[in-house]
């Protein structure tokens, strides 16, 4: 099963009051195993930064100024995308950024199959906090670069926690040999040699009381005849 774990970071928190996109993060997984792809876009939102959302992901107007527009970088993020199921913490903001801008350039929306890891945090983890922080502490998964919210770093720790959320590292171990065979990166099998079977055959002793302790079942089922 192909996915690609994805996130995003924005000028703002609503689309539809004409906040935009500036940054693309996207790992690939090919059953729960990242096979090393992922895509990075740094976009210009055609727009000044909002002091707030700078603070979040420290992207300036002097960095973003010289990157490309999203409708020049809109065919490989597609092409990335695949029809791949997606990945993605709190799907409705990500989605609701990514389909406003494709509405605005009269590109259908995204039609993935996706999975919101907050939602499945929730239900396995009811009344705790499910942050994409509070699930790294929780799993032990180093997040100490993580000093500014950044959408391909975010991609990658969400990629850990996913695993831990799907249920943890031994979910590769019955996928391992199909992975191999299919050449997936990091599904190394290990064989082992087996012992050779050791005899245990009953000794006369224990044979002849087997024989003894059949006498004292009445009407044993292997004796009847059907009728």
């Amino acid at each position: 099963m192909r996915e690609v774990v994805l996130d995003t970071e924005t000028t703002g928190l609503d689309p539809l009051a004409g906040n935009r996109v500036v940054e693309i993060g996207c790992i690939e997984l090919v059953n729960l195993v990242a096979t090393g792809r992922s895509l990075q876009l740094y976009l210009n939102p055609e727009m000044p930064m909002p002091a707030g959302a700078q603070e979040v992901h420290g992207l300036t107007d002097e960095f973003l100024a010289d990157k490309p527009l999203f409708a020049d970088k809109v065919d490989e993020l597609l092409e990335f995308l695949g029809d791949a199921q997606l990945v993605i913490h709190n799907a409705q903001f990500d989605l609701g950024f990514l389909n406003a801008e494709l509405n605005r350039l009269g590109r259908p929306k995204l039609s993935n199959a996706y999975v919101d890891t907050v939602s499945m945090a929730r239900r396995k983890f009811p009344g705790q906090r499910a942050s994409l922080d509070s699930l790294c502490d929780r799993f032990g998964i180093d997040n100490t670069k993580r000093t500014k919210h950044g959408a391909l770093l975010d991609s990658e720790l969400l990629a850990e926690v996913y695993l831990e959320l799907s249920g943890g590292r031994q979910r590769d171990l019955g996928l391992a040999p199909e992975m191999a065979a299919a050449g997936v990166p990091g599904a190394a099998v290990q064989t082992r040699t087996l012992r050779p079977p050791r005899p245990h055959a009953a000794s006369a002793a224990e044979l002849a009381a087997h024989a003894d302790f059949l006498k004292t079942i009445s009407e044993p089922l292997w004796l009847k005849v059907e009728a």
